[in-house]
Protein backbone atom coordinates (compact mmCIF):
# COMPACT_ATOMS: atom_id res chain seq x y z
CA UNK A 1 0.00 0.00 0.00
CA UNK A 2 1.80 3.62 -1.27
CA UNK A 3 2.54 5.91 1.20
CA UNK A 4 0.76 8.77 -0.57
CA UNK A 5 -2.60 7.05 0.47
CA UNK A 6 -1.97 7.37 4.30
CA UNK A 7 -1.05 11.04 4.51
CA UNK A 8 1.68 11.31 7.29
CA UNK A 9 0.67 13.13 10.61
CA UNK A 10 2.73 15.59 11.98
CA UNK A 11 3.57 14.73 15.92
CA UNK A 12 2.75 17.39 19.09
CA UNK A 13 6.55 16.86 20.77
CA UNK A 14 5.02 18.15 23.42
CA UNK A 15 2.05 15.62 23.66
CA UNK A 16 4.08 12.48 22.58
CA UNK A 17 5.17 11.04 26.11
CA UNK A 18 1.29 11.05 27.33
CA UNK A 19 0.47 9.31 24.03
CA UNK A 20 1.92 6.40 25.20
CA UNK A 21 0.55 6.70 29.06
CA UNK A 22 3.12 9.72 30.52
CA UNK A 23 6.07 7.65 31.84
CA UNK A 24 8.39 10.16 31.38
CA UNK A 25 6.10 12.33 33.83
CA UNK A 26 6.29 9.52 36.72
CA UNK A 27 8.55 9.27 39.76
CA UNK A 28 9.81 6.06 38.63
CA UNK A 29 8.51 5.09 35.28
CA UNK A 30 11.20 2.18 35.12
CA UNK A 31 8.65 -0.89 36.78
CA UNK A 32 5.88 0.28 34.22
CA UNK A 33 8.36 -0.34 31.17
CA UNK A 34 9.86 -3.29 32.35
CA UNK A 35 6.97 -4.58 32.61
CA UNK A 36 5.76 -3.35 29.08
CA UNK A 37 9.36 -5.11 27.51
CA UNK A 38 7.60 -8.42 28.05
CA UNK A 39 4.25 -7.14 25.74
CA UNK A 40 6.83 -6.25 22.75
CA UNK A 41 4.25 -4.19 20.92
CA UNK A 42 0.99 -2.19 22.18
CA UNK A 43 -1.57 -1.04 19.82
CA UNK A 44 -2.47 2.49 21.01
CA UNK A 45 -5.02 3.26 18.06
CA UNK A 46 -3.68 3.48 14.72
CA UNK A 47 0.00 3.59 16.55
CA UNK A 48 2.24 0.63 17.73
CA UNK A 49 4.76 1.18 20.62
CA UNK A 50 7.44 -1.08 20.76
CA UNK A 51 9.64 -1.92 24.18
CA UNK A 52 11.76 -4.06 23.57
CA UNK A 53 15.13 -3.65 22.18
CA UNK A 54 15.10 -6.33 19.77
CA UNK A 55 11.95 -4.45 17.94
CA UNK A 56 13.66 -0.84 18.83
CA UNK A 57 16.51 -2.31 17.00
CA UNK A 58 13.87 -3.29 13.80
CA UNK A 59 12.26 -0.13 13.70
CA UNK A 60 15.38 2.46 14.06
CA UNK A 61 17.51 0.59 11.83
CA UNK A 62 15.09 -0.18 9.00
CA UNK A 63 15.51 2.97 7.55
CA UNK A 64 13.91 2.25 4.20
CA UNK A 65 10.36 0.91 5.94
CA UNK A 66 10.24 3.20 9.12
CA UNK A 67 10.89 7.15 8.30
CA UNK A 68 11.28 9.95 10.55
CA UNK A 69 11.15 12.72 7.44
CA UNK A 70 8.81 15.44 7.84
CA UNK A 71 7.47 14.46 10.95
CA UNK A 72 7.89 15.91 14.65
CA UNK A 73 6.22 19.39 14.29
CA UNK A 74 7.83 22.24 16.35
CA UNK A 75 6.27 25.05 14.85
CA UNK A 76 9.09 24.95 11.87
CA UNK A 77 8.19 26.26 8.53
CA UNK A 78 11.58 24.22 7.05
CA UNK A 79 12.36 20.81 7.09
CA UNK A 80 14.38 19.62 10.53
CA UNK A 81 17.67 18.94 9.04
CA UNK A 82 19.16 16.32 9.45
CA UNK A 83 16.54 15.42 12.32
CA UNK A 84 13.65 15.34 9.84
CA UNK A 85 14.96 14.08 6.53
CA UNK A 86 16.11 10.33 5.05
CA UNK A 87 18.60 9.11 3.31
CA UNK A 88 20.08 9.80 0.99
CA UNK A 89 19.87 13.53 1.43
CA UNK A 90 20.58 12.65 5.06
CA UNK A 91 23.63 10.65 4.26
CA UNK A 92 25.02 14.10 2.68
CA UNK A 93 24.29 16.46 6.08
CA UNK A 94 25.60 14.10 8.31
CA UNK A 95 28.40 13.40 5.70
CA UNK A 96 29.31 17.47 6.76
CA UNK A 97 28.20 17.44 10.50
CA UNK A 98 29.11 14.90 11.50
CA UNK A 99 33.17 15.75 11.73
CA UNK A 100 31.92 18.86 13.49
CA UNK A 101 30.62 16.95 16.75
CA UNK A 102 33.61 14.11 16.69
CA UNK A 103 35.58 13.14 19.53
CA UNK A 104 38.58 15.11 18.16
CA UNK A 105 36.30 17.94 17.85
CA UNK A 106 34.92 17.82 21.44
CA UNK A 107 38.40 17.10 23.00
CA UNK A 108 39.24 20.33 21.77
CA UNK A 109 36.44 21.92 24.07
CA UNK A 110 37.66 20.38 27.29
CA UNK A 111 38.92 23.41 29.12
CA UNK A 112 36.11 25.94 27.53
CA UNK A 113 33.50 23.70 28.79
CA UNK A 114 35.13 23.18 32.42
CA UNK A 115 35.19 26.71 33.28
CA UNK A 116 31.97 26.89 31.85
CA UNK A 117 30.88 24.64 35.03
CA UNK A 118 32.92 26.30 37.26
CA UNK A 119 31.59 29.89 36.26
CA UNK A 120 27.88 28.61 37.30
CA UNK A 121 29.18 26.87 40.17
CA UNK A 122 30.70 29.59 41.64
CA UNK A 123 27.66 31.93 41.37
CA UNK A 124 25.42 29.73 44.46
CA UNK A 125 28.40 27.66 45.88
CA UNK A 126 28.70 29.37 48.94
CA UNK A 127 25.24 29.90 49.37
CA UNK A 128 24.46 26.15 50.38
CA UNK A 129 21.43 25.98 48.14
CA UNK A 130 20.47 26.14 44.63
CA UNK A 131 17.66 25.80 42.32
CA UNK A 132 19.63 23.31 40.29
CA UNK A 133 17.22 23.22 36.85
CA UNK A 134 17.31 27.45 36.90
CA UNK A 135 20.06 28.09 37.77
CA UNK A 136 22.47 25.29 36.39
CA UNK A 137 20.92 22.93 34.09
CA UNK A 138 18.77 25.17 32.12
CA UNK A 139 22.08 27.81 31.44
CA UNK A 140 25.57 25.32 31.50
CA UNK A 141 24.23 23.11 28.06
CA UNK A 142 23.14 26.09 26.40
CA UNK A 143 26.35 28.39 27.53
CA UNK A 144 28.55 25.89 25.83
CA UNK A 145 26.47 25.64 22.50
CA UNK A 146 26.54 29.64 23.16
CA UNK A 147 30.30 29.14 22.50
CA UNK A 148 30.22 26.63 19.79
CA UNK A 149 28.75 29.23 17.60
CA UNK A 150 30.88 31.74 18.45
CA UNK A 151 27.83 34.17 20.37
CA UNK A 152 28.10 36.46 23.12
CA UNK A 153 27.47 35.54 26.83
CA UNK A 154 24.69 38.30 26.73
CA UNK A 155 22.60 36.27 23.58
CA UNK A 156 22.33 33.21 26.33
CA UNK A 157 19.09 34.54 27.61
CA UNK A 158 17.85 34.97 23.96
CA UNK A 159 18.77 31.25 23.12
CA UNK A 160 17.11 29.39 26.57
CA UNK A 161 14.02 31.69 25.43
CA UNK A 162 13.85 30.42 21.94
CA UNK A 163 13.88 27.09 23.35
CA UNK A 164 11.46 27.46 25.82
CA UNK A 165 9.01 28.79 22.75
CA UNK A 166 9.56 25.59 20.59
CA UNK A 167 9.77 22.92 23.36
CA UNK A 168 7.79 24.32 25.99
CA UNK A 169 5.39 27.11 24.61
CA UNK A 170 2.72 27.95 27.35
CA UNK A 171 2.01 25.01 29.32
CA UNK A 172 -0.19 21.54 29.10
CA UNK A 173 -3.84 23.23 30.31
CA UNK A 174 -3.67 25.25 27.16
CA UNK A 175 -5.35 24.11 24.21
CA UNK A 176 -2.86 22.54 21.60
CA UNK A 177 -3.55 25.27 18.88
CA UNK A 178 -2.48 27.95 21.28
CA UNK A 179 0.61 25.82 21.90
CA UNK A 180 1.54 25.78 18.18
CA UNK A 181 1.02 29.68 17.81
CA UNK A 182 3.92 29.89 20.29
CA UNK A 183 5.56 27.41 18.67
CA UNK A 184 5.00 28.90 15.08
CA UNK A 185 5.97 32.78 16.29
CA UNK A 186 8.80 31.49 18.09
CA UNK A 187 10.54 29.85 15.19
CA UNK A 188 9.82 32.83 13.02
CA UNK A 189 12.04 34.29 15.58
CA UNK A 190 14.74 31.79 15.56
CA UNK A 191 14.93 31.88 11.50
CA UNK A 192 15.08 35.65 11.39
CA UNK A 193 17.65 35.80 14.57
CA UNK A 194 20.02 32.68 12.46
CA UNK A 195 19.05 34.67 9.26
CA UNK A 196 21.02 37.74 10.46
CA UNK A 197 23.41 36.05 12.68
CA UNK A 198 24.75 34.26 9.36
CA UNK A 199 24.98 37.67 7.17
CA UNK A 200 27.64 38.42 9.80
CA UNK A 201 29.68 35.90 9.72
CA UNK A 202 29.38 35.92 5.70
CA UNK A 203 30.61 39.24 5.86
CA UNK A 204 33.04 38.73 8.65
CA UNK A 205 34.21 35.18 9.20
CA UNK A 206 35.19 34.41 12.22
CA UNK A 207 36.44 30.10 13.52
CA UNK A 208 32.70 29.10 14.93
CA UNK A 209 30.29 26.84 13.62
CA UNK A 210 28.22 29.31 11.92
CA UNK A 211 31.18 31.10 10.16
CA UNK A 212 32.18 27.26 8.72
CA UNK A 213 28.42 26.58 8.01
CA UNK A 214 28.28 29.68 5.34
CA UNK A 215 31.32 28.90 3.65
CA UNK A 216 31.70 25.04 3.54
CA UNK A 217 31.92 23.37 0.45
CA UNK A 218 30.34 20.12 0.35
CA UNK A 219 30.42 17.47 -2.64
CA UNK A 220 27.14 18.45 -3.19
CA UNK A 221 28.29 22.21 -3.32
CA UNK A 222 27.67 25.56 -1.04
CA UNK A 223 24.31 24.99 1.39
CA UNK A 224 21.35 27.05 0.83
CA UNK A 225 20.43 29.60 3.51
CA UNK A 226 16.97 27.57 3.82
CA UNK A 227 19.13 24.35 4.64
CA UNK A 228 21.29 26.56 7.05
CA UNK A 229 18.54 27.85 8.73
CA UNK A 230 16.85 24.12 9.46
CA UNK A 231 20.45 23.12 10.56
CA UNK A 232 20.15 26.11 13.23
CA UNK A 233 17.04 25.56 14.21
CA UNK A 234 17.70 21.72 14.85
CA UNK A 235 20.90 22.30 16.64
CA UNK A 236 19.48 24.80 18.99
CA UNK A 237 16.99 22.67 20.45
CA UNK A 238 18.86 19.78 20.27
CA UNK A 239 21.67 21.20 21.98
CA UNK A 240 19.82 23.20 24.71
CA UNK A 241 17.61 20.72 25.90
CA UNK A 242 18.46 17.43 25.93
CA UNK A 243 21.59 17.70 28.04
CA UNK A 244 19.28 20.29 30.34
CA UNK A 245 17.05 17.04 31.09
CA UNK A 246 19.75 14.38 31.73
CA UNK A 247 21.24 16.85 34.18
CA UNK A 248 18.26 17.12 36.20
CA UNK A 249 17.39 13.39 35.83
CA UNK A 250 21.48 12.78 37.13
CA UNK A 251 21.30 14.85 39.97
CA UNK A 252 17.88 14.31 41.22
CA UNK A 253 19.03 10.61 41.21
CA UNK A 254 22.08 11.48 42.97
CA UNK A 255 20.68 13.16 46.07
CA UNK A 256 18.19 10.80 46.48
CA UNK A 257 21.12 7.74 46.26
CA UNK A 258 23.97 9.01 48.22
CA UNK A 259 25.67 5.51 47.93
CA UNK A 260 26.09 6.32 44.16
CA UNK A 261 26.62 10.04 44.64
CA UNK A 262 30.02 9.04 47.50
CA UNK A 263 30.77 6.32 44.63
CA UNK A 264 31.74 8.93 42.02
CA UNK A 265 33.56 11.32 45.08
CA UNK A 266 35.46 8.73 46.10
CA UNK A 267 36.84 7.62 42.70
CA UNK A 268 35.90 10.02 39.51
CA UNK A 269 37.39 7.39 37.39
CA UNK A 270 33.85 5.90 37.22
CA UNK A 271 32.43 9.39 36.12
CA UNK A 272 32.20 7.85 32.76
CA UNK A 273 30.67 4.21 32.98
CA UNK A 274 28.43 6.68 35.77
CA UNK A 275 27.04 9.02 32.58
CA UNK A 276 26.14 5.43 30.06
CA UNK A 277 24.30 3.95 33.38
CA UNK A 278 22.15 6.93 34.58
CA UNK A 279 21.59 7.67 30.53
CA UNK A 280 20.23 3.96 30.46
CA UNK A 281 18.57 4.03 33.31
CA UNK A 282 17.00 7.45 32.87
CA UNK A 283 16.50 7.92 29.45
CA UNK A 284 15.87 11.37 28.99
CA UNK A 285 14.34 11.32 25.83
CA UNK A 286 11.72 8.53 26.50
CA UNK A 287 10.54 8.22 23.11
CA UNK A 288 11.41 8.26 19.46
CA UNK A 289 8.59 8.42 16.19
CA UNK A 290 8.76 7.25 13.14
CA UNK A 291 6.47 6.49 10.51
CA UNK A 292 5.72 3.17 8.07
CA UNK A 293 6.29 3.97 4.33
CA UNK A 294 4.18 0.72 3.54
CA UNK A 295 2.60 -2.02 5.95
CA UNK A 296 4.28 -3.46 8.59
CA UNK A 297 4.13 -6.04 11.11
CA UNK A 298 5.57 -5.57 14.46
CA UNK A 299 5.88 -8.12 17.14
CA UNK A 300 2.27 -9.64 16.16
CA UNK A 301 1.17 -6.19 15.36
CA UNK A 302 0.18 -4.35 11.86
CA UNK A 303 1.96 -1.20 11.50
CA UNK A 304 -0.30 0.58 8.23
CA UNK A 305 1.15 2.82 5.59
CA UNK A 306 1.46 6.21 6.77
CA UNK A 307 1.15 5.87 10.57
CA UNK A 308 3.35 6.16 13.52
CA UNK A 309 5.40 3.58 15.40
CA UNK A 310 6.62 4.91 18.57
CA UNK A 311 9.91 3.36 20.05
CA UNK A 312 10.10 3.44 23.68
CA UNK A 313 13.78 4.01 25.00
CA UNK A 314 13.05 4.09 27.92
CA UNK A 315 11.57 0.23 27.59
CA UNK A 316 14.35 -0.97 25.52
CA UNK A 317 16.88 0.23 28.09
CA UNK A 318 15.36 -2.29 30.34
CA UNK A 319 15.43 -5.81 28.50
CA UNK A 320 17.02 -7.80 29.99
CA UNK A 321 17.98 -9.83 27.23
CA UNK A 322 20.30 -6.91 26.94
CA UNK A 323 20.96 -6.12 29.75
CA UNK A 324 21.71 -8.30 33.14
CA UNK A 325 19.99 -6.93 36.12
CA UNK A 326 18.49 -3.71 34.43
CA UNK A 327 15.97 -2.43 37.28
CA UNK A 328 19.90 -1.96 39.45
CA UNK A 329 21.66 1.07 38.60
CA UNK A 330 25.28 -0.01 38.74
CA UNK A 331 28.04 2.10 37.96
CA UNK A 332 30.40 -1.25 37.17
CA UNK A 333 28.27 -2.44 34.25
CA UNK A 334 31.02 -3.61 31.67
CA UNK A 335 28.57 -3.42 28.72
CA UNK A 336 26.66 -0.57 27.88
CA UNK A 337 25.26 -0.76 24.63
CA UNK A 338 22.21 1.71 25.69
CA UNK A 339 19.58 3.38 22.84
CA UNK A 340 19.39 6.68 24.97
CA UNK A 341 20.96 8.45 22.13
CA UNK A 342 18.76 7.15 19.96
CA UNK A 343 20.15 4.36 16.91
CA UNK A 344 20.25 3.64 13.08
CA UNK A 345 21.00 6.37 10.82
CA UNK A 346 18.87 9.31 12.68
CA UNK A 347 21.19 8.63 16.10
CA UNK A 348 22.22 11.49 17.77
CA UNK A 349 24.65 13.89 16.22
CA UNK A 350 25.96 15.27 19.29
CA UNK A 351 25.98 12.32 21.50
CA UNK A 352 29.97 13.09 22.00
CA UNK A 353 29.25 16.47 23.05
CA UNK A 354 26.27 15.39 25.43
CA UNK A 355 28.52 12.75 26.91
CA UNK A 356 31.75 15.44 27.42
CA UNK A 357 29.40 17.87 29.16
CA UNK A 358 27.97 15.61 31.49
CA UNK A 359 31.01 13.86 32.53
CA UNK A 360 32.51 17.63 33.25
CA UNK A 361 29.54 18.53 35.29
CA UNK A 362 29.71 15.28 37.55
CA UNK A 363 33.16 15.81 37.76
CA UNK A 364 33.45 19.42 38.63
CA UNK A 365 30.31 19.13 40.70
CA UNK A 366 31.18 16.44 43.10
CA UNK A 367 34.93 18.26 43.21
CA UNK A 368 33.51 21.31 44.56
CA UNK A 369 30.06 19.94 46.32
CA UNK A 370 30.69 16.25 47.43
CA UNK A 371 27.56 16.63 50.26
CA UNK A 372 24.15 17.28 49.10
CA UNK A 373 20.57 16.31 49.18
CA UNK A 374 17.28 17.37 47.83
CA UNK A 375 16.46 20.37 49.76
CA UNK A 376 14.12 19.88 53.24
CA UNK A 377 10.21 19.56 52.35
CA UNK A 378 11.21 19.31 48.54
CA UNK A 379 9.73 16.71 46.28
CA UNK A 380 10.82 15.50 42.66
CA UNK A 381 8.24 15.85 39.97
CA UNK A 382 8.91 15.43 36.68
CA UNK A 383 7.61 17.13 33.27
CA UNK A 384 6.92 16.07 29.49
CA UNK A 385 8.31 16.22 26.85
CA UNK A 386 11.11 15.05 28.20
CA UNK A 387 12.01 13.54 31.29
CA UNK A 388 12.59 16.30 32.85
CA UNK A 389 12.97 18.34 36.58
CA UNK A 390 11.49 21.38 36.15
CA UNK A 391 12.53 22.49 39.89
CA UNK A 392 15.20 20.75 41.26
CA UNK A 393 16.48 22.17 44.58
CA UNK A 394 19.54 20.50 45.94
CA UNK A 395 20.74 21.64 49.64
CA UNK A 396 24.44 21.15 51.29
CA UNK A 397 26.74 22.68 54.63
CA UNK A 398 29.04 25.72 53.54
Amino acid sequence: MAQADHPVTKVDFVNLVASFGGTATSTQPQPVNHALVERGAVRLGDAVLVNSRALADATLRNRSLFSSEDLVEQGNTLPLIPLGIDPPDHTAYRRFLDPLFSPRRVDALEADITARVNRFVDTFVDRGSCDFTAEFAELFPSSVFLGMLGLPWEELGTLVGFRDGLLRPGDLAMRPEERSAIQRDTARQVYAYFDAVLDQRAAAPRDDLLSLFVSAQTAEGRFRRDELLSICFVLLTAGLDTVTDSLTCFFAFLAQHPGHRRRIVQDPDVIANAVEELLRWETPVPSVVRWARQDAALGGETVEAGHHVMVNLGAANLDPAEFPDPLEVRFDREVNRHLAFGGGVHRCLGSHLARRELRIALREWHRRIPEYTLSPGYEVSYLPPLRYVPDLRLSWAT
